[in-house]
C-alpha cells in the first residue's frame, strides 16, 4: 500500500528552527549526486498526522554522508561521527539532527551489537525494527508533485490499521531491546501488537534473549520509556506490558510491576509531562526507576542496578529511595510551619522531590508543592558573610542562618532590620556561652 504527501506537509511537521540545516544537507547532497531521505520515525510521525521531534536523515550512497554533514553545517555546528555504525550527529544551538550512510548490519550473536557495513537503502530499511518505522522520503525531490513514502514492508499499511509488527521472526533474538521498545511504542501509538510479532516475543524470552545484552543498552532503553512521558506516554501501561509479557523476570530474577506503584506512578508520569512547579535540570529516568523499585525489597534493587549497570550518584538515589521515602515523609507529616518544611525538604535532589510528590499523600503533596514552587528560592534577609560580621561562626553561624530562615519563611520576620535584631541575639548569646566552654 504506497502513500504519497505534500512536501510542504513534511516540511512544516519538522522542527522550524531545524528547518534551514535540513534544506542545506538535502541542496548539497543533490550537489554530490546522493539522495537525501528522511527515515524511521519522523516518516512515521508525520503519516500519523504528528510533529516528529528528532530528525532522522540517510544519505545514499553513504560514503557521502560525512562530507555532506560537514560541508551544509553552520560554523557554530558541532558534527560527531561515529564511525563503528556509519553514523553522526550534527550539534547547533537549535537542537540536533542524526545522519547515517545506508547501511546493512549482521549479528555475530543474539544480543550482540551488530557488524556494520555500508548498503543500499533497501537494505538500511530492511535492517529495522518494526514496519512502520522502515518508510522513508526522499528530501532531495524537486518539484510540486508529492513526495512518495519508500514503503519496503507494508509499513504505511500496519500504520493505518494501528498495528506494531517485526519484520522477520528471529527480530528479537537479534536484539532483545526491541522488546523493550515495543513495550513504549504500543502504549504511546494506541497500536495493538500483531500476533506472530508476540509470539516472536515470547520465542525470545524463552530463549533467554537478554542474557547477551549490556546493562548499559537496557538502561538506555528505560531511559527512553520515562523520556517519552513527555511525548504522552503513561509508564504504567510500557511496564505492565513487560511484566505480563515476562520480561521483567527475564532482566532480573524476582523484578516484576508492584501493584502499590500504580498510583504513585502515574502521578509521576503527569509531573514528568507536566511539572506542578519550575524544576530544575533532573533525569527523568532516575525519579521513574526511583518510584518503580521503591516497593522491591533492597537487595533486588542493587540486583537491578547492576543489571542495567547503574553507578554513582543515581544509584544511590535509586536504591536508597525505598527507605529515604518513608524517613522523609514522616518527618514532613510532622512538621509545624513553612520554616519547618523547609527544613525537611532543603537539600533534596529534583529527582528525588518528585519521586516523593508522587508517593506522597495530598496534604504531603501539596506542601512539597509548595515549597518547591515557592520557598526554596526565597533568600534569606540576611547571608553568611552578614552573620561573620556580627561575631557567628562555625556551627553557631549555620544554626542561626537556619533559625532566620525558619522565621522568615513562617512571617516570623519581614526584613533585613527584623533579621539583623535576631541575629543580634544569637551572636549575643553565642558570645556568652563561649567563655564557659573555653573553661571547661
Amino acid at each position: 500500500m504506497s502513500a504519497r504527501i505534500p512536501r510542504d506537509r513534511v516540511l512544516a511537521s519538522l522542527p522550524p528552527l531545524l528547518l534551514p540545516l535540513v534544506e542545506g544537507l538535502a541542496a548539497k547532497a543533490s550537489a554530490a549526486q546522493a539522495d537525501l531521505y528522511l527515515v524511521g520515525g519522523p516518516v512515521r510521525d508525520i503519516l500519523l498526522g504528528r510533529n516528529p521531534r528528532d530528525i532522522d536523515l540517510l544519505v545514499v550512497p553513504s560514503a557521502d554522508a560525512g562530507s555532506i554533514a560537514r560541508s551544509a553545517a553552520p560554523r557554530e555546528a558541532q558534527v560527531v561521527e561515529h564511525g563503528r555504525f556509519g553514523t553522526l550527529r550534527i550539534q547547533v544551538p537549535e537542537g540536533a539532527i542524526d545522519l547515517a550512510g545506508a547501511r546493512t548490519e549482521t549479528y555475530a550473536r543474539p544480543g550482540a551489537l551488530p557488524k556494520v557495513r555500508p548498503g543500499s537503502l533497501d537494505e538500511d530499511l530492511l535492517r529495522r525494527d518494526f514496519t512502520f518505522n522502515t518508510l522513508a522520503i526522499a528530501l532531495t525531490e524537486r518539484g510540486g508533485k508529492p513526495l512518495e513514502v519508500k514503503d519496503v514492508c507494508s509499513g504505511v499499511e500496519d500504520l493505518r490499521a494501528g498495528r506494531l509488527r517485526v519484520l522477520h521472526p528471529e527480530s528479537f533474538h537479534d536484539d532483545a531491546t526491541r522488546i523493550l521498545r515495543a513495550a513504549r511504542l504500543l502504549p504511546r501509538l494506541g497500536f495493538s501488537l500483531a500476533r506472530p510479532t508476540h509470539a516472536a516475543i515470547r520465542r525470545a524470552l524463552a530463549d533467554d534473549a537478554f542474557a547477551g545484552v549490556s546493562g548499559d543498552r537496557l538502561r538506555r532503553e528505560f531511559e527512553k520509556l520515562f523520556g517519552d512521558v513527555s511525548l504522552g506516554l503513561d509508564p504504567v501501561l510500557a511496564l505492565r506490558l513487560l511484566a505480563r509479557w515476562g520480561a521483567l523476570s527475564r532482566l532480573e530474577a524476582g523484578l516484576d510491576w508492584p501493584k502499590s506503584a500504580t498510583a504513585p506512578m502515574r502521578r509521576l508520569g503527569k509531573a514528568l509531562a507536566d511539572p506542578p512547579w519550575r524544576t530544575n535540570r533532573f533525569r527523568p529516568w532516575v525519579a521513574g526507576l526511583s518510584v518503580w523499585l521503591a516497593p522491591l525489597k533492597p537487595a533486588l534493587r542493587r540486583r537491578v542496578m547492576q543489571r542495567l549497570s547503574i553507578r554513582g550518584d543515581a544509584e544511590e538515589r535509586i536504591a536508597g529511595f525505598g527507605q529515604e521515602r518513608g524517613r522523609i515523609l514522616r518527618r514532613l507529616g510532622k512538621a509545624r510551619g513553612r520554616g519547618a518544611i523547609d527544613r525537611v525538604l532543603s537539600g533534596t535532589g529534583e529527582e528525588t522531590l518528585l519521586a516523593l510528590y508522587a508517593c506522597s499523600e495530598p496534604l504531603s503533596r501539596r506542601r512539597i508543592l509548595r515549597w518547591a514552587a515557592e520557598d526554596r528560592s526565597r533568600r534569606a534577609p540576611l547571608s553568611g558573610d552578614d552573620l561573620l560580621q556580627l561575631g557567628l561562626e562555625g556551627p553557631a553561624l549555620g544554626k542561626a542562618l537556619a533559625t532566620i530562615r525558619a522565621a522568615h519563611l513562617d512571617g516570623a520576620i519581614a526584613n533585613r532590620e527584623e533579621a539583623t535584631a535576631l541575629a543580634v541575639e544569637w551572636a549575643r548569646r553565642h558570645a556568652a556561652r563561649s567563655p564557659t566552654r573555653k573553661q571547661r
